[in-house]
Parts: structure tokens; C-alpha cells; sequence
């Protein structure tokens, strides 16, 4: 499948050195579940040479999957960056659709973590006052011990925001170890292979926000998606037609609703494992 074509993104040449540069291959990361490369992507030579380090998805390296039989997980990966770029947020790590040293397969940008970030928590079933502030409880988890505790995301603008992309991309798999709390301060979102379904498959961690009504700068920024024909234009290049359009309807139906989907009359709505 072509790769959608794209403006230049002021990014200081990362953007350019993942499309155009040499993929060295420096490891596999041994627990995804479809090839999965450690690369180094390097473009030009001396005081122009923009090195960036990279992870390569090769589309031969995906297992097939019975309930997503169009298109490749690659290509829904750079989809979500193209919504995530649209829409100004920031969330996927800049993401493109490239030739490489086993094929074709999206290439996406490392992320350096913060490792005492704290998205996600255990917190004790018997809470007491003051110890869910700033937290939103999701489910009851039995623990090692036999105890019972609660699994609750950040409640912060960052994930909301990735709660409401999930909503409009349909994503089936938001583990919590597709969230990525950035040493930038930036909290990212990777892994979307498994979106864009035309079937609502929301499945997620992030129910938190379930109801609250959506703010008049997420409202506005899903207007200006809705109607961006240049970006209907990169992701119909990379999704079938029929994925396409179930896209624009996810966002009519949430700008008409005005608020967070739940998980109310979904068969699975939590994904496993959990991280």
C-alpha cells in the first residue's frame, strides 16, 4: 500500500531522516507480538547527518488477524498518526510508512521514558478521603496477597486526550503499556495496529472520562477534523474506503453526543492483559 503523502513537518529533519534515511538494525524487541525492530535511521553526512533512533514494524513480520482481514497494522499505525498530527495534539510519535531492510512497514520515532511517572495505580480498595484526588477509578483487581485494590488512570488533560482519540480512531488494544510518559513531559500513545475497525471495538483502560461532556477546544478541534479533507486524503490511502468513512461517522456521532463514550453494552470493554 502507498505511503500517504505528507507536508514536511517542522521537526528539525526527524520527520525527513524516518521517511528517506538509512535503517540500521540494532535489536528486536522480544515481547511485541509481531516484528518489531530497534533501528537507528540515519540521513546525510557530517554537519547535515540527522540520526534518529527509530522502531521498524515490516508488514512481513505481522501475524495475520481473523477479525481485521483488510489492509495491514502498519498502515493503521500511520493512520493514527496522521489523525493524531491533524488534530495538534501531539500523542503518536511522528510515524511514516517506508521501504526497509525486511520491506515495506511503518517506522515511528523511540520514545525516552520517565520511569517515576505514574500513569497508572493500584490504589486500596478501602480509600480514604483524599486518596483517589487526581485519580479515576476503572476496575477491582485482586492482588497478590488475596487483598483486593483499584485500578485507577491519571485524571489530567493528557490522557483525556487520549481517551478521546481512542474513541475516534476505534482502538481495540489501549493497554496501559501503550502509554508512554515522555522525559519531555509529553504523554504518548503507541501500538494502534488494531483501529479504524468499522465495527465499534473501543476497548481501553482509560474509562475514567466515561460521560463528561467534551470542552469547547476538544469539541472545536474534532470539527476542524471532521471537515480536513487533506487528511481524509492521507488516511484513504492507507485505510480501505469503508474504514474511511466509519471514521467521519465516529466523529459526527461524538460531536453530537458531546460527551465521552462509556463502556455500557460492550462485550469487552477493558483489554488483557491489562499492561
Amino acid at each position: 500500500m502507498p505511503a500517504a503523502e505528507r507536508l514536511p513537518a517542522p521537526d528539525g529533519g526527524v520527520t525527513d531522516a524516518l521517511r528517506e534515511g538509512e535503517l540500521k538494525v540494532d535489536g528486536r524487541l522480544t515481547d511485541a507480538s509481531n516484528a518489531t525492530l530497534y533501528c537507528v535511521a540515519v540521513l546525510g553526512e557530517g554537519d547535515e547527518k540527522s540520526t534518529v533512533t527509530c522502531v521498524y514494524k515490516p508488514i512481513a513480520g505481522e501475524n495475520p488477524l481473523w477479525d481485521f482481514p483488510d489492509g495491514t497494522l502498519a498502515a493503521r499505525e500511520v493512520a493514527a498518526y496522521e489523525v493524531s498530527a491533524a488534530l495538534g495534539w501531539g500523542l503518536v510519535p511522528d510515524t511514516v510508512m517506508r521501504d526497509g531492510p525486511y520491506g515495506p512497514g511503518m517506522c515511528q520515532r523511540w520514545v525516552d521514558t520517565d520511569d517515576e511517572a505514574r500513569l497508572l495505580a493500584v490504589l486500596p480498595a478501602r480509600a480514604r478521603d483524599g486518596d483517589l484526588d487526581g485519580w479515576c477509578p476503572i476496575i477491582t483487581v485482586q492482588l497478590d496477597d488475596d487483598e483486593q485494590g483499584i485500578l485507577a488512570h491519571r485524571d489530567s488533560e493528557a490522557l483525556r486526550r487520549v481517551a478521546l482519540f481512542d474513541a475516534i480512531i476505534n482502538n481495540a488494544d489501549r493497554k496501559g503499556g501503550h502509554l508512554l510518559p515522555g522525559t519531555d513531559g509529553q504523554v504518548y500513545a503507541i501500538d494502534h495496529g488494531v483501529s479504524f475497525h468499522v465495527e465499534d471495538k473501543l476497548r481501553t483502560l482509560l474509562w475514567g472520562f466515561a460521560g463528561r461532556p467534551l470542552g469547547e477546544s476538544e469539541a472545536a478541534d474534532l470539527k476542524r477534523v471532521h471537515t480536513d479533507h487533506a487528511l481524509a486524503g492521507r488516511i484513504t490511502a492507507l485505510l480501505s474506503d469503508q474504514e474511511t468513512a466509519a471514521f467521519r461517522e465516529r466523529v459526527a456521532a461524538l460531536l453530537a453526543a458531546g460527551r465521552f463514550p462509556g463502556p455500557e453494552g460492550r462485550r469487552r470493554p477493558i483489554p488483557w492483559p491489562l499492561v
